[in-house]
């Protein structure tokens, strides 16, 4: 990856596209750190006075702490994020985007547009949520009764957030179009990476305001170098599952064409173990910290040893209910993301309409039911991978729990398995774009 950073840097025209690139992240970042107008947030976050995952700690993650601190780009990419799997989903329900995607650049452009207005209309209703939120909190300036201030302060908060979510989504374009590419996942990529220093002062700080779990004792020392280690394995790990892959052989008859002969070879079809990547563990992050958010909202509301109490416990992140059930949800994404994303049918239809077989299987019906069972068994297989980096932080907290013999829980790891798949996903595909380019440029062509 690094030689071709160096390789990359030495081509003037891709200098120009990485440093371009840089300048968009550094705004990104400085964004982050403006606070939005009338907000006035503690030391520590709006996650300082709250436990286990909820919907408030993953949206802190994939903002980068911004949206903790109540900055200008609060939201960040995540209403775009969630813009584009919606349309993305209806792409498969609705007809006439289902045509728009298939005719090529235009249907793209159109499909894109939509996205935009979408992530336009997700970021303002987010951005009420948020008020209201903050509101009910009291980490607004003015906390007065009266009528006029109290709109005026919300209609400022409310724009400045939904404006802020529309600039980080035209720096994430400026990305695509005079960058690197690939920006709206570089700017995640940024905003989860600046969490590594927070992370780093939770397992390893000295100072006596935030001491680290290394300064706790010799058993904590140690686990906070585990932590690191298994954070290095994990990546390779990562590495390791994004390039494997299984492929099909095919074979292509010879045809005559004119006065010359086509065909005879043989190819293969890959499919990658993790074809679905993380979506299916942010489907699942999402789905499991909806009751510990409505339970953040109902705080002092509920008796300790009501029904809903219980039933709110079984959602903590130190609860093996939580593990089961994130395990189950992150299989089932599995198989309905890579359900959308791949058709047998259309696989075996376009082998055969280029006179195409896979060797021992007869073409249509036949060809479409194999290309389904493998991919059935990669997708069981490559959700198992999956949830084994998604699980690492829970099932560690579990254990040193026990190990520490801590009734408030064990060691809590705030760069989860999700941040460390986007993170390793994302510098992968940068690096594969960047190879790429280069192959373009060093490419002589037939004509020289």
């Amino acid at each position: 990856m690094f030689q071709t950073l160096a390789n990359a840097w030495k081509i003037p025209d891709l200098r120009k596209k990485i440093l371009f690139t840089a300048f968009i992240v550094v705004l990104f970042r400085i964004g982050a750190n403006i606070p939005a107008p009338f907000v006035s947030i503690g030391e520590g976050g709006l996650l300082a006075a709250t436990e286990g995952t909820t919907f408030l700690n993953y949206l802190s993650m994939m903002t980068g702490d911004a949206f903790s601190y109540g900055t200008i780009f609060a939201l960040s990419i995540t209403p775009y994020i969630n813009s584009s799997i919606i349309i993305q989903l209806l792409t498969v329900a609705i007809p006439a985007l289902e045509r728009l995607s298939k005719e090529g650049e235009e249907g793209r452009k159109k499909i894109a547009k939509i996205t935009r207005y979408v992530t336009l209309a997700l970021g303002l209703l987010q951005s009420v949520a948020y008020f209201i939120y903050l509101h009910t909190k009291e980490y607004l300036l003015y906390t007065g009764d009266e009528i006029f201030p109290q709109v005026f302060q919300g209609i400022v908060v409310i724009l400045v957030l939904t404006a802020g979510t529309t600039l980080v989504m035209w720096l994430g374009e400026q990305i695509n179009s005079k960058g690197i590419g690939n920006g709206i996942s570089i700017i995640l990529f940024a905003g989860i990476i600046s969490r590594i220093p927070t992370e780093m002062t939770m397992l390893f700080g000295t100072s006596d305001e935030a001491p680290g779990y290394f300064t706790r004792g010799p058993v904590y020392a140690v686990l906070s170098v585990l932590v690191v280690i298994f954070y290095l394995l994990m990546i390779a790990y990562i590495v390791w599952m994004d390039n494997a892959e299984r492929r099909i052989p095919v074979q292509y008859a010879k045809r005559v064409v004119g006065r010359k002969m086509y065909g005879g070879q043989s190819t293969q079809i890959p499919i990658k173990v993790n074809m679905s990547g993380v979506m299916p563990v942010i489907f699942a992050s999402s789905i499991l910290s909806l009751p510990p958010t409505i339970e953040l909202f109902l705080s002092g509301k509920i008796d300790d040893d009501s029904i809903w109490a219980k039933f709110f416990d079984l959602f903590d992140v130190a609860n093996p209910f939580y593990c089961v059930i994130y395990f189950l949800l992150i299989i089932f994404f599995a198989y309905f993301y890579a359900a959308i994303q791949y058709n047998p049918v259309e696989m075996a239809n376009n082998i055969r309409s280029n006179s195409g077989t896979i060797p021992g299987i007869r073409p249509g019906k036949p060809t479409a039911m194999y290309i389904q069972k493998i991919i059935s068994r990669i997708i069981l297989l490559g959700a198992l991978l999956l949830s084994v980096v998604a699980l690492f932080p829970n099932l560690f907290s579990l254990i040193t729990s026990l190990v520490l013999k801590n009734a408030e829980g064990g060691m809590n790891i705030s760069l989860g398995g999700t941040s460390i798949i986007i993170m390793v996903g994302v510098a992968l595909e940068t690096v594969k774009q960047l190879e790429s380019q280069m192959m373009l440029r060093h490419y002589k062509g037939f004509l020289d």
